[in-house]
């Protein structure tokens, strides 16, 4: 009994995986990220392991997209977790075990052995990036100027403006302006399909290097064209300089390019400093300690962009107690 106890919701789910054939062994839940959903990694005998996710009522919705997303990331040859079975109006689903370690995991690794890995997120990147338009459009809401510039005031709002980060009226003024341009610009780059959280937290290694599986993916949607590359490459996990100017080298092809890059980089860094301040003050602080270089990271792009280039100089004075330099 104490076996099932640690199930969610025992009564439904234990009934439900004898129903499809599985004996439970054992179960331990996995740790939590910045997620309603609850994940328990079960012991099924003979060495087969399985991941359980349990979507919470609020999030229901988001089991019915995962498995769209599923069937149009499997159709187009990104590896993907299978779906062993799914009942979303319990909030259940039973998928393949990738393993335990993200690409995250390996931060403190040598990069020469990192960079195959960000060399095949860059192909699986290309290969989400081709899926139609119209197969994702009625799954989530674009990647638009609304939604860009609403990221951008929530991190305004719950972590620049409390710690007097935007500055004077004058400064803060023309940071939000330039913050505001970035995105009406981003909204008229050509548009593509985004994994939407395209980063090394949802990204597993193979046995087989430099493999890869993509995790976290039911927020599939049409964004900006470099809007995934500018998540990879900027949320969490930071390549070098170098090491990212020869990953950019291969992704992007002309000096156009490169101005969506950085303005991609500039909205998906501060978006995400206010999500790991959102979900700290929820009770999960485990990613505060991103917020300098990924602040740091807004500030490098800010300063490569027409719209924000003479701020930088002065963001660096004022954001150097967050920046530690």
């Amino acid at each position: 009994m104490a076996l099932l106890a640690q199930l969610p919701d025992p009564t439904v789910s234990h009934p439900w995986l004898a129903s499809l054939g599985y004996e439970v062994q054992g179960v331990r839940s996995l740790a939590g990220d910045v997620s309603p959903r609850r994940y328990f990694r079960l012991d099924l005998g003979y060495g087969k392991t399985a991941i359980l996710a349990y979507y919470p009522p609020d999030a229901r919705e988001a089991c019915t997209r995962f498995i769209s997303t599923t069937e149009l990331l499997q159709a187009s040859s990104v590896p993907v977790p299978a779906i062993l079975g799914s009942n979303c109006a319990a909030g259940l689903m039973l998928l393949e075990d990738l393993g335990s370690s993200t690409l995250f995991d390996r931060q403190g690794e040598a990069w020469d052995s990192l960079i195959p890995y960000f060399e095949e997120s860059i192909a699986l990147w290309r290969r989400i990036r081709d899926l139609p338009l119209q197969s994702v459009r009625d799954l989530n809401p674009a990647l638009d100027r609304d939604l860009l510039v609403a990221e951008v005031r929530q991190t305004w709002e719950i972590y620049l403006t409390p710690r007097q980060l935007t500055g004077e009226s004058r400064l803060g003024n023309a940071l939000w302006q330039a913050l505001e341009e970035i995105c009406e610009q981003l909204s008229k780059e050509p548009q593509v399909v985004c994994h939407r959280d395209f980063m090394a937290r949802n990204l597993v290694p193979h046995s087989t290097p430099p493999k890869l599986g993509v995790l976290d993916h039911q927020d599939l949607r049409v964004g900006p064209s470099f809007y995934d590359l500018a998540s990879l490459l900027n949320d969490s996990l930071f390549p070098p300089p170098e090491v990212e100017s020869s990953l950019i080298a291969i992704s992007i092809p002309d000096d156009s390019g490169m101005l969506a890059y950085h303005r991609a980089a500039v909205q998906r860094t501060i978006k995400v400093v206010g999500t790991f301040e959102a979900f700290a003050r929820r009770g999960n602080p485990s990613r505060l300690h991103l917020i300098p270089p990924t602040l740091g990271k807004a500030l490098y792009h800010l300063g490569r962009t027409p719209e924000g280039k003479d701020l930088r100089s002065f963001l660096s004075g004022l954001w150097r107690p967050v920046l530690g330099s």
